[in-house]
């Protein structure tokens, strides 16, 4: 948990406000961040990589909130995009194109035209395919797209399967050994100038040894393009640094930090990583109420008015999140499961958990929800989505309003020959 986030006088705080405070004005669910903890995080990370100049590319998939990625860009950020829409929202909030690298497995022509508008820094390719699109793209609008190449090392991160993508079995980047044939076909296209390489192995990474593995790959055949002719002048690490939910070990920066000055720190590369889930995971929390509890054989279920579509990560990933409340109750600790009003056995937050018994009424914290929570929600059971909330010390601003039924409604309309209020 965050430092920014206490428990004081019994009642848990985020920076110097009460979330049960919080909780009164703006109503419950909430997802809850602090600006603190963004702010400290990101100095960590820089003050370790100070001295080897690595630039940092805010990976906004984690959490694409616009008031997320402009607090993290006033530090220095600059944004790690993966669509046309959180190219948008990088823009809006303030990141200049410049400082935004365009990565994903697949992006469409426009989505390739609105960056070439813009100038983006760079064009993260995954395949020969894209870039023949990327090429035919840029020689149309005459420009000429800047290409980092991403490889795939195939080398496991030992994550979770579904958020492992450097092994040759995963869709991601391009076999390391086909790099000589990329910068081949790239040299002879007029749209494209590829310069760069880069290298995602996956997220919650915990274990600094695969970042080590990948690394050296991505030396060695730095040095063997050299020696082709080839000119990489940028090496882009990519993200993936875990961060702690229950037990996990955290890694250790200052060890980070001497992975990359031992691998790659002495090519005479521009370096940069893209940092997402360390950055915002334990920033945030997805404050919920208890609507009732009920007792059942061996356990009880507290039953909140959150639920899988505000936060699917239990479900999808298995993943552990902490769930406190917010003012503390005396008890002893019984096994509970935590779950929402869906119609799914999916829908929970926590499984077989030893906690503190609670009550309807009760406020509850699901913790390290600053990342993958409310970016990847939804309005399933026709449930609207959520408010999003930034605090700053002791003032905090709605950064995404809680969806009306109205608004949800209005998404959709009906055919005419359905409509019955037309003659």
């Amino acid at each position: 948990m965050s430092s920014e986030f206490t428990e004081r006088d019994g009642h848990m705080h985020v920076e110097a406000l009460a979330l049960g405070d919080i909780a009164a004005e703006v109503g419950t669910p909430f997802y809850c961040y602090s600006s603190a903890a963004l702010r400290s995080r990101y100095a960590a990370l820089a003050t370790a990589l100070a001295a080897l100049k690595v630039d940092i590319f805010y990976a906004v998939k984690a959490n694409s909130n616009p008031a997320i990625i402009a607090t993290l860009a006033a530090e220095g950020a600059g944004a790690d995009i993966v669509s046309g829409g959180e190219l948008r929202q990088a823009l809006a909030a303030g990141v200049p194109a410049q400082k935004i690298v365009f990565a994903g497995v697949a992006k469409t022509e426009e989505e390739l035209a609105f960056a070439l508008e813009h100038g983006i820094g760079q064009f993260n390719v995954e395949s020969f395919a894209e870039l023949n699109s990327l090429n035919q793209v840029a020689t149309k609008m005459q420009r000429v797209a800047p290409v980092g190449l991403r490889v795939n090392p195939d080398v496991d991160a030992g994550t979770h399967a579904k958020i492992t993508t450097g092994r040759k079995e995963n869709k991601f980047g391009i076999d390391i050994a086909a790099a000589p044939e990329f910068f081949k076909a790239a040299a002879a296209m007029d749209g494209i100038s590829a310069r760069s390489m880069s290298v995602h192995i996956g997220s919650q990474i915990t274990n600094l040894v695969p970042f080590e593995l990948a690394y050296r790959n991505l030396r060695e055949m730095t040095l063997s393009l050299r020696q082709q002719g080839f000119s990489i002048d940028h090496l882009d690490l990519g993200g993936g640094l875990g961060i702690v939910y229950d037990a996990e070990n955290e890694p250790d920066l200052s060890d980070y930090a001497r992975i990359i000055k031992a691998t790659v720190s002495d090519l005479d590369c521009r370096l940069s990583i893209e940092p997402g889930r360390f950055l915002t995971g334990n920033a945030g929390v997805l404050v919920t109420k208890v609507l009732l509890v009920k007792e059942g054989e061996g356990r009880d279920f507290v039953i909140t008015d959150g639920a899988m579509n505000d936060l699917i990560r239990p479900t999808l990933y298995e993943a552990f999140h902490d769930i406190r409340p917010l003012t503390q109750r005396s008890g002893d600790a019984r096994l509970i499961d935590v779950v929402g009003p869906i119609c799914e056995s999916g829908d929970y937050f926590a499984k077989s958990r030893l906690m503190q018994p609670a009550k309807a009424g009760d406020l509850l914290a699901v913790m390290g929800a600053g990342a993958y929570g409310a970016v990847m929600s939804s309005t399933y059971n026709s449930r609207p989505l959520i408010p999003e909330v930034l605090v700053d010390y002791a003032r905090f601003h709605i950064i995404r309003p809680r969806m009306s039924y109205a608004e949800m409604l209005a998404r959709d309309s009906l055919p005419d020959w359905l409509d019955k209020t037309k003659p």
